[in-house]
C-alpha cells in the first residue's frame, strides 16, 4: 500500500486540506481522530476473518480505512464529501483492489449495494454527529444486521442506545437497538483526540448481534409501532399515550385500558419504565 500519511497529526491533515483547496463543513460533522489507540481499539473490535466485506460510513481521508485495508479486508466506504472522495480516489487508495468508494450520503446510497452485495460482516465507521443515529436506526429498521458494528458517536447518542428501562436516556433508540444486539461501550474518546476538536464528548460503542432477537420476527413492526405510540410525548403516561396513538385507534380506549390491566402496567407509569418483556406482555394483551 502506497499512501504513508500521518493520520494522527493535525498538522500534516490541515497542510493536505489546503493543498487540496477545500475547507471544513460544520453541515457534515468532520471531525478527523487523530488517535492510533482508538483506531486500533476499533479494528480489534470487529474480529472479522481477512477477505470479509465490511461497509465504513464516513472515511473522511481514511484513518481507519487504511488499518481496515491491512487487515486485508473487502472495504465499501460511504463518504459524502467530494474532496474527502476526491482524496480516497485518486491518492490514498488509488489502486487498492479491496477498496471501494461509494459517493454520496449513506442514508441515499447504502441500500443499493445492501441489495447487490448483501449484508456485509461488519459495519463501522466515525459517524457524523448529526446523523449518527438516524444511520444506526435505518439499518437496525431494515434488518441490515452484520455480527458485529463498531461505531464513534456523540456520547449522548451512545448513552441512549445503551440505556436500560428506568433511566432518562432510555428511548426508542435504546429499544430498537436491543432487540438484535448487545451494545457496549470500548471507550471515550476525547474531543482533543479529534482535528478539529469537537464541542462533545465521543464514545466508541460495540455492537454484538445475539444469538436470538427478543422480538419475534412477525410481531417486530406492531412491537415498534407500539413504541412509537409510548414515547410519542415522554412527559404523558403509557394510558394517554397509547389513547393517543395508532394503538389507540385501532383497539379504542376499553380495549386499551383493559390490556394495561391484564399487563399488569400502572396507567400512570411513563414508557421509560417498561423493559422489552413487559412490553411484549402488554402487546400480547391486545393479541398481536
Amino acid at each position: 500500500m502506497a499512501w504513508d500519511f500521518r493520520y494522527e497529526s493535525a498538522k500534516v491533515i490541515a497542510e493536505l486540506l489546503e493543498e487540496q483547496g477545500f475547507s471544513l463543513s460544520k453541515k457534515f460533522g468532520q471531525n478527523f481522530l487523530l488517535s492510533k489507540h482508538a483506531v486500533h481499539t476499533i479494528v480489534d473490535a470487529l474480529k472479522v476473518a481477512p477477505n470479509s466485506r465490511l461497509w465504513e460510513i464516513g472515511p473522511g481521508i481514511g484513518a481507519l480505512t487504511i488499518e481496515l485495508l491491512r487487515q486485508d479486508l473487502q472495504v465499501t466506504a460511504f463518504e459524502i464529501d467530494h474532496g474527502f472522495c476526491r482524496i480516497l480516489r485518486e491518492r490514498a487508495f488509488k489502486d487498492e483492489p479491496n477498496f471501494l468508494l461509494v459517493e454520496g450520503d449513506f442514508l441515499k446510497t447504502w441500500n443499493d449495494i445492501h441489495v447487490a452485495q448483501g449484508t456485509p460482516a461488519a459495519i463501522c465507521g466515525n459517524l457524523p454527529y448529526n446523523v449518527g443515529s438516524i444511520c444506526i436506526a435505518k439499518l437496525l429498521e431494515a434488518q441490515c444486521l452484520p455480527a458485529v458494528m463498531v461505531f464513534t458517536l456523540q456520547t449522548e447518542v451512545a448513552d441512549r442506545l445503551m440505556a436500560k428501562a428506568g433511566s432518562k436516556q432510555y428511548a426508542p433508540l435504546s429499544i430498537l437497538s436491543s432487540i438484535d444486539y448487545s451494545v457496549t461501550k470500548l471507550c471515550s474518546i476525547p474531543s482533543s483526540q479529534f482535528f478539529p476538536p469537537p464541542r462533545v464528548e465521543s464514545t466508541v460503542v460495540q455492537f454484538q448481534l445475539l444469538s436470538q432477537p427478543k422480538v419475534e420476527p412477525e410481531r417486530r413492526k406492531d412491537f415498534l409501532t407500539l413504541v412509537d405510540d409510548m414515547f410519542t410525548q415522554r412527559r404523558k403516561t403509557v394510558r394517554n399515550n397509547l389513547l393517543a396513538g395508532s394503538m389507540g385507534k385501532l383497539f379504542g380506549k376499553e380495549q386499551i385500558l383493559a390490556a394495561l390491566d391484564n399487563a399488569e402496567i400502572d396507567h400512570s407509569a411513563r414508557a421509560e419504565m417498561l423493559d422489552i418483556p413487559v412490553l411484549l406482555r402488554l402487546l400480547g394483551a391486545l393479541n398481536l
